[in-house]
């Protein structure tokens, strides 16, 4: 086999895609910028299952105290933490360096962002979602590699 992968591997990697792809129905359909929830009586994004995420103000103004106005232009919500299926663990997706600012901020502690993620454990984990549990969202990936 030229990839590597059995048939049963393809057949086991189909199946998780599409089980994958239920899982994270309930997702919003995009970001948003901070700084145009926070002009919002009722901040919230659409979802591909049709239904509404809704965000907490204190919490967006909690992302506030700890932003200048270019971050909060910069940074888009949810903030998207990916389970993956591999040894990767828990991952925040850093798009930008206001990602990276925010989480070691939330979580008083120096993280840096590589390959577009900072790595979070169990217990910043349970930090991270108990302060920002509406401005965060799990996204379920299989990153399969060969």
């Amino acid at each position: 086999m030229q990839s590597g992968h059995s048939p049963h591997e393809k057949i086991l990697q189909e199946a998780l895609k599409a089980e994958l792809r239920l899982v994270n129905t309930g997702l919003p359909k995009s970001q948003r910028k901070l700084s145009d929830l926070l002009k919002e009586r009722h901040p919230q994004v659409s979802c591909n299952d049709g239904s509404v995420h809704s965000f907490k103000r204190s919490e967006l103004e909690h992302l506030a105290s700890i932003t200048d106005a270019s971050e909060q232009e910069a940074l888009l919500l949810p903030i998207l933490i990916e389970v993956g299926t591999d040894e990767s663990g828990t991952t925040v997706v850093c798009e930008g360096p206001v990602e990276e600012k925010v989480v070691s901020r939330v979580l008083g502690m120096l993280l840096t962002c590589e390959h577009k993620r900072i790595r979070v454990y169990k217990p910043q984990l349970g930090v991270l979602r108990a302060k920002l549990k509406t401005t965060t969202v799990y996204v379920f990936s299989a990153r399969i590699t060969s």
